[in-house]
């Protein structure tokens, strides 16, 4: 895992857009009075999705509105990895690093990112890529996989191979589209590959053995 630390170079203020300061306003509405610290992952989320990324100004800024020290704040925002400290890229690339994508050839997604982006944690000179390693992200069935986070959403691309993993990183540096999901040919979502070989009866769907409910155990009539 890469530091979380903030990054050397910060901005010299923070500022919500009007949209983004209505939508924080709202939001405080939902919390009882005392309980406005709640709103604090919302809060730099939002402000990630604004900025691209979570500066001190900005963890300061929040701390004053939410009415809770700065270093409260600090300690949400370095503790989660969904939150970035340093500037990103327009594509920004987490590779889960645990057990099974690991076992599955995360270290071999690494390499890609390091050979075409450079180090974590580091903007291609384009501006366009930057990555890191994280934690689960929950597709442990899919693995190896990444999440590739934008302005617009963050999506998952699983069943990954050194060799997809390259393609797409040219193919998103040139502003093309890349399939969001499983990469695998002969997958769909999550379910194993190929065709069916289990529960394949279709008594099993159209109701036939199901028990009519007087036979079921302690059941009473309808009244």
């Amino acid at each position: 895992m890469a530091s979380r630390k903030p990054a050397k170079n910060q901005p010299s203020s923070f500022a919500w857009t009007s949209e983004n300061k209505a939508w924080c306003d709202e939001q405080v509405k939902k919390y009882p009075e005392g309980r406005q610290a709640s709103c604090v992952i919302p809060f730099l989320w939002r402000g990630q999705k604004q900025e691209g990324w979570i500066s001190i100004p900005m963890m300061e800024a929040i701390g004053k509105q939410l009415d809770m020290p700065y270093i409260r704040v600090y300690e949400v925002a370095t503790f989660y990895s969904m939150f970035n400290l340093a500037p990103v890229g327009d594509y920004f690339v987490q590779v889960c690093g645990t057990t099974p994508c690991m076992l599955r050839g995360s270290k071999e997604l690494n390499a890609v990112c390091e050979r075409v982006i450079g180090e974590q944690n580091h903007v291609s000179e384009d501006g366009k890529l930057s990555w890191l390693e994280v934690e689960c992200l929950g597709a442990c069935v899919n693995a190896p996989m990444v999440q590739i986070s934008t302005k617009d959403g963050d999506h998952y691309y699983e069943d990954l191979t050194p060799e997809i993993l390259e393609d797409m990183l040219a193919k998103l540096r040139r502003g093309e589209k890349v399939k969001i999901g499983t990469a695998h040919p002969d997958r769909k979502t999550s379910d194993p590959a190929g065709a069916n070989t289990t529960l394949l009866d279709p008594s099993l769907y159209d109701g036939s053995r199901a028990a009519p409910i007087a036979e079921l155990p302690n059941s009473k009539p309808v009244q």
